[in-house]
């Protein structure tokens, strides 16, 4: 009776296993049955999908069919609840991104397939100076374009029975791109990642993560990555080379995002590097003003009595306040020019500045700045190296009543000076001021008489 019993509790234990080893759930899905939609012709082209938006989220009434191929996937996770499709598989004249709440839809929806989607009763937005397309989503009585629902996706999106195509991605430059190539397919040909980022993963572990792309002359373009990408952990490649993927953008600039690390040829030598950071004593302060009757009025020129022109990247004017010795205030000059024999007027108050001496400033910074001074504080022009080219004052000794000081009046280059001095000279200047002191003329100034901004 024993060894029945025994051998019943065997067949059964056996039988348990057998089922639970059938309940497992293969981790290597097949793609599902082909379901292709037969009949769907498009009515309305991107561009007059796009025309409907005004001010506002809005839901599409007419019964519009658009058909576009797809150019994203999800397939090793850069890509999340979203499709991004063009609506010709090259040349592409526009792109669109639909929301949804779909995982693996690249089972359903792969790279190069013809879709057609059926526009009825979808929400049309535009978030960041993007276009979308989906469901809706209220926040405090406001409409924007949520992620359309798993259940309701098949009434609006379709496959066409054609065979997937090849996508040709458009060739890109970075500093040549515009809004109507957003969501198409791009490709950027000798592209690096930066130097500061070689040795980093494409993404930090679950965040969304930018590195930066840079071609041959330092145009600079955002790569994004998931932070729940296959590819997350990857290191950067070094090299050079060209990248593919959907062009997207947001409020700070243009991205591009890879679907796979397929998209992503750097088999080329980097860039030689680009030397765009110069030094020149040819570049000095020329004026400064501290006007008697119009504090709002204050300025500083810089002039170039170089025979080129020359870029102030990396160049910077700094203050000290009275008799600090610790700097108070910089203006960075890089994304500046200045012109062979050509001044670079900087004002505290720009609007001021223009209604007092009738033309805009090049450069409006804020009050407190180098540019704002009361006339008993010092001035340093430092190129990118850090070196000190030219210096109005002497570091640490506050200018009231000093051979520097131009309280209520202005200090002048004498026209004879073409190069810069790092160590502040009396004899180089014409200073007027309310004291008169230690060579300096007791002769207020008033604004616009007494100036003269732009004129050397």
């Amino acid at each position: 009776m024993a060894n029945k019993l025994v051998k019943f509790e065997a067949c059964i234990a056996l039988l348990v296993l057998i089922m639970q080893i059938g309940c497992v759930k293969d981790r290597n899905f097949d793609k599902p049955e082909e379901s292709c939609a037969l009949g769907l012709e498009p009515n309305s082209t991107f561009a007059e999908v796009k025309g409907l938006y005004e001010d506002g989220t809005i839901k599409i009434q007419d019964d519009l069919i658009i058909e576009g191929y797809v150019v994203s996937s999800d397939e090793k996770g850069n890509f999340f609840s979203s499709l991004h499709f063009q609506d010709s598989p090259e040349n592409p004249s526009e792109g669109f991104q639909l929301d949804f709440d779909i995982r693996d839809s690249h089972l359903f929806y792969p790279i190069g397939s013809k879709i057609y989607l059926k526009l009825k009763g979808l929400y049309l937005g535009k978030q960041q100076g993007v276009y979308k397309l989906g469901g809706v989503f209220t926040s405090f009585g406001n409409l924007s374009v949520g992620r359309l629902p798993a259940n309701i996706v098949p009434q609006h999106l379709f496959v066409s029975c054609d065979e997937e195509v090849s996508l040709i991605p458009v060739e890109a430059q970075i500093d040549r791109l515009d809004d109507q190539m957003v969501n198409t397919l791009v490709q950027f040909e000798d592209v690096e990642f930066i130097e500061e980022e070689l040795g980093l993963p494409f993404a930090d572990v679950e965040e969304e993560t930018e590195r930066t792309l840079i071609d041959c002359d330092d145009n600079d373009i955002v790569l994004l990555n998931s932070g729940y990408s296959d590819f997350q952990s990857s290191m950067l490649p070094d090299g050079n080379g060209s990248v593919v993927g959907v062009l997207l953008r947001d409020n700070s600039g243009f991205k591009i995002v890879v679907r796979d690390l397929d998209d992503i040829d750097f088999q080329n030598e980097r860039c030689a590097e680009v030397i765009d950071e110069f030094t020149s004593n040819s570049i000095f302060i020329s004026e400064l003003a501290d006007p008697n009757n119009n504090s709002g009025a204050r300025f500083v020129e810089l002039y170039n009595a170089g025979s080129t022109g020359l870029s102030l990247k990396g160049w910077t004017l700094i203050r000290y306040t009275n008799d600090n010795t610790e700097i108070s205030s910089t203006i960075d000059l890089t994304g500046y020019e200045i012109g062979a024999e050509r001044t670079l007027l900087i004002s505290p108050n720009a609007s001021e500045f223009e209604a007092v001496y009738g033309f805009a400033p090049d450069l409006a910074v804020g009050t407190n700045s180098p540019a704002d001074s009361n006339g008993d504080d010092n001035l340093q022009l430092v190129d990118p190296f850090g070196t000190v080219i030219d210096s109005f004052g002497v570091i640490g000794e506050d200018g009231s009543g000093t051979d520097h000081e131009f309280e209520d009046g202005g200090a002048f280059r004498r026209p004879e000076i073409t190069l810069a001095n790092a160590t502040f000279t009396f004899s180089e200047w014409v200073i007027y001021n309310d004291t008169g002191a230690s060579g300096t003329i007791n002769q207020p100034q008033n604004a616009p008489e007494n100036f003269s901004p732009g004129s050397r």
